[in-house]
Formats: C-alpha cells, structure tokens, sequence
C-alpha cells in the first residue's frame, strides 16, 4: 500500500473558487464559511481593545458548544496487537507526506500521521490516536531536521488553518507537489510517467514538468473572506483554528494582499466604535457575519462586501462615510443579506451602499467585471501562468473550434478566444454565464458562445447541430469530470484535450478513462497557484491516438 493512500481521501482547505465548475462550494479553511461569534453587542463608546495577533477567542456570550465539537467521542477499546498504543512515545523515521500536509512514518510497520513533520526528517513523536491500519501522533521533537525545514513566518501558522506548508521551504513545496501529481498518476490512473533510468535512455510515458511557481510566492490573494466574532471590546476577525470554528482574531494575513488586510482591520476597529454586533451562529442573532474584500492587482481596484444577517444597518452612514475617508482607494461599498442559519457566507439579495457594483481587472489582456459574488480567480498572477499553459496546450492556430466545458465566466474561453476561430463555454451555474456574456461583450469578443446547462448535456446538442471540436478545454471541479462528459468527449473525438485540475487524484483517474478510450496524455505541467498550501493545480494536454 501507497504511504499517500493509507487513509481515504478527504476535501482540502484554502482554495477557493466559487463561480465555476470546481467553485460551486464555498471552502471552510481560508474563505472562512460559517463562524463562531457571539451576539453580545458592544456600546457604541467602546473601542477595540489591544489584542494579540493570533489569540483565539471564545466570542462572548457563545456557549462551549459554540466553539468545541458537541459531546464527548467515547472512548473506543484498544485494539490488539498493534506495535504502539495511545499516549506511547516513540522515534520514527519520516517517509513521506500525504495530501494533507501531514508527515508519514512508520512504527514497526504501523503507519502514523504527524503533522508538522516533513520527509526525512527522524521525530520523536506521541501516539494520539489509533486504527486498525493508521494512526495519529503530536510531534515532540525533531530529532533530525530536513534540509527543506525553515521557520514559518507567520505568528500564527500553527493555530491557523489557512496553510498547511509554511514550514517546508518553497523549493521543497514546488518538488513535494509535482512528486503528488506523478503519485496520483502511477497509483489511482495506473499511468506510466517518463523517468530516465541509470543510462539515461527514456522510457515511454508522461512528461511531468517541474511545478510552475512563484517568483514572491507571499501576498498573492486577492480576495479576503474573513469570519467576524465577538470579543470584550468589540469585533473579532480572522480565520478559523484548524478543523474548528474557532476564529484566530488577526490583523495581518501573509498570503493576503497588503490592502485587503487593511481594509478588515479598519472595518473591525469601525463597527467596534459604533457598536456594530457580530452574528452568533448558533442564536441567529447579530449582525456582521462577514468581511469580504476584492482586490484588483492591476487597476487598483477595491471592493468591500459587508454580509450581514438582515438589511438595516446601524449607523450605516456613519459607518460608510468612515470607510471611505479611511481607506480611500476602496470603490464599491456593497452589502450581501444572508438571514440563513447556514455555513454558506453569501445570501441571494446583493445591495450597492456606496460606488459601482463592480471593480475592473484583467487577467492578461482581457478585462473582467468583479462584482460582490462573481467567481474571480483569487491569484492573478498564477492564473496568467495557468491560463497561458491552457492555451500553449490547446495547440491552437486561429483555425480551431474550441469547447470549453466548465467555463464559468469565461475566463479560460475568453483567453482562447484570441487564438482559436470560435470556442463555445457551457457551465450549469446560470449567474455565472450571465458574467461570460458581459466580459465577451466587454472584451469586444464576437467568436465566442456560452450556454447554461450541464455539459453531458450541452455538447452531445451541439455535436446534433454540426458543431464539431478540435479541442476539448476541462476544468471540472474537485471531484472531477462527470462520466458522461468523459463519455462525450470520447464520441466528440476532439484531435486535442487540455484537461486544467485543482485535484490530482481525480485528474488521474479521469485521464485513465480518456487513455483507455483512445487518448494519448503526453504532458502534464503542475502550477502552484496557493503556495504554502497542499493544493496544486495541473495541465494535461492528451491527443488522440
């Protein structure tokens, strides 16, 4: 059995991506869903009091419950027979890392799982928790360090859940994830990868190229979602404790852009003075819910989302004109009203307080309106990366018909609209195609057609009115294609197919099934668009055999 394999898959944290295929759900880690604050309202006379960066905070007025999992796990009865037992310490040689980020060792053969350990590393460890085949330990003590073993230097990364890698130096990230994609690839899709053995004659298989990383690999996101909770003080904000909803109050995010922190700072320390009351996720009381800030690299661009539970806002005026004097580059004040007693952070009424309803970005030569819930990849700077590799894959010449089958506002068939002679987006998310429709016509972009609808469904009715592709783009979310595109596109025979995924153990399952109906996966290129986090981003060009 695979060290990567030897407990079930599980969703990662941190990526979010809500308005195309893979970013139809809202991601708990980073982005912040749901929170754990509390209803007691500040006066209007209170003033943020001096906190700690990264202290975490049981909101006021909110039950344990609110912040501890309900109830207490019984204690199951040890299994026999295993070589350690729980609360046993133990020294173990570091083999690998999983998906999640967590070290993996072995005890006499017996799998553990130590988060904080890094491969090659030797620790001495304490047994948490065991299974029949695996278990958990708390890292003591690293005996011996890896070479790839820096200091993280955020204050708060072993509270936070936002990254996982901060302590694996970047060069270490960029191998680790091109080592998970050729992982996934050898285990789940039974692939062959090109290596060079001992005479340096190469085998046949897949090209996968060194991860494609940052040249600044810090303050790249553009977008800040950020759970609000109460404290004696005023308002509290930040991310969540590692599989909790325990907000670690902060000011500073080092993957965040610099302005977008300070925008949530200024809207804490304001709606503190004037009392501003934070939603209790368990009362359904309070107010601020959520700070949401869009920042637009190139033009500048800010926007400031207030979620709030119900319309009125105290003091709304106050509040406003206080936010523009502060921060005087943002452009559009909006408010989202989400009344739901859910983890989903947007509601469905949006309001305009103050400005345009969207900022202006772009994304290589190509504009986008942001508005408050639109999808906007959240670093730009990588997307330019990611998307340039598409279109490089896709071959293209100017003669091509093109299928984007996840398309979502048409970020990727906007890109290949420049080069290709007529690319058709499909996406089942009608909000989104409302978005691709305005950039085209933003962009002056005739060549390009975009329709609502599932793409099993789609596209077999475009192949029924001629349209017939020589390139096929996929970008699906998380889990992956649904089998009957994967269908589709075999009865389609595109000469092309550029598969994009933000999961390597899908990617390598669905690029099993093209292999076997008749495809050809000749490269696979990975892209590190969330450094310092488990997740990593692939492009896979295949041809038809």
């Amino acid at each position: 059995m695979n060290i990567y394999e030897e407990r079930s898959e599980c969703t990662l944290s941190n990526t979010n991506r809500s308005g195309r295929g893979k970013n139809r759900r809202n991601s708990a880690a980073s982005q912040g869903q749901g929170n754990a604050s509390a209803s007691r309202q500040p006066s209007k006379s209170s003033r943020p009091s001096t906190r700690q960066q990264g202290k975490e905070v049981r909101p006021q007025g909110a039950s344990l419950s609110a912040v501890r999992p309900k109830g207490r796990e019984r204690e199951s009865a040890p299994i026999e027979g295993l070589p350690v037992s729980k609360n046993e310490e133990t020294v173990i040689d570091i083999i690998g890392m999983n998906h999640d980020g967590e070290g993996v060792g072995r005890a006499n053969g017996y799998t553990l799982f130590v988060q904080g350990a890094l491969p090659g590393e030797t620790v001495r460890v304490r047994v948490m928790k065991t299974k029949k085949q695996y278990g958990y330990a708390k890292l003591l003590e690293i005996v011996k360090a890896s070479p790839d073993r820096v200091s993280a230097p955020c204050p708060i990364y072993d509270q936070c859940g936002g990254c996982q890698i901060q302590h694996m130096s970047y060069a270490g990230q960029l191998a680790w994830k091109r080592q998970l994609v050729v992982d996934n690839l050898q285990r789940i899709g039974k692939l062959n990868v090109l290596v060079e053995d001992a005479e340096g004659a190469e085998q046949q298989g897949i090209r996968v190229l060194p991860t494609m990383g940052m040249d600044e690999p810090w303050r790249y996101r553009n977008k800040a979602q950020v759970p609000i909770g109460a404290a004696e003080g005023g308002l509290v904000g930040g991310f969540y404790a590692k599989g909790s909803h325990r907000i670690i109050d902060m000011d500073t995010c080092l993957i965040q852009h610099e302005h977008n922190d300070e925008v949530v700072a200024k809207v804490k320390e304001l709606g503190s003075h004037l009392g501003i009351s934070a939603y209790n996720e368990e009362t359904g009381r309070g107010l601020l819910r959520h700070v949401v800030v869009k920042k637009a690299f190139r033009t500048g661009e800010m926007m400031l989302v207030l979620v709030t539970n119900g319309r009125d806002i105290p003091y709304k005026d106050e509040w406003i004109g206080s936010i523009r004097e502060a921060i005087p580059h943002v452009a559009s004040i909006c408010q989202n009203v989400n009344k739901k007693q859910t983890n989903v952070i947007f509601g469905d009424e949006n309001r305009v307080l103050w400005g345009r309803d969207v900022i202006y970005d772009y994304i290589g030569d190509v504009q986008f309106a942001i508005s408050a819930r639109s999808f906007y990849q959240v670093n730009p700077v990588q997307t330019e990366v990611l998307y340039g590799k598409t279109v490089e894959y896709a071959g293209l010449t100017g003669k091509e018909t093109v299928i984007d089958a996840y398309c979502g506002i048409g970020t990727i068939s906007l890109f290949l609209a420049q080069h290709a002679d007529q690319v058709y987006g499909v996406e089942i998310v009608p909000e989104a195609i409302e978005d691709a429709r305005s950039n085209a016509m933003l962009n002056e972009m005739k060549n390009v057609k975009f329709e609502v609808g599932a793409s099993e469904d789609v596209i077999p009715r475009w192949k029924e009115q001629g349209i017939e592709a020589d390139v096929i783009v996929v970008d699906p979310p998380r889990k992956g294609c649904d089998p009957r595109l994967l269908e589709t596109i075999l009865e389609m025979k595109p000469e092309r197919v550029v598969y994009v995924s933000c999961n390597p153990s899908t990617l390598a399952r669905d690029l099993r099934v093209l292999e076997d109906g008749g495809y050809r996966t000749v490269e696979i290129t990975p892209v590190d668009m969330f450094p310092h986090t488990v997740h990593v981003e692939s492009v896979a060009t295949l041809v038809r055999s």
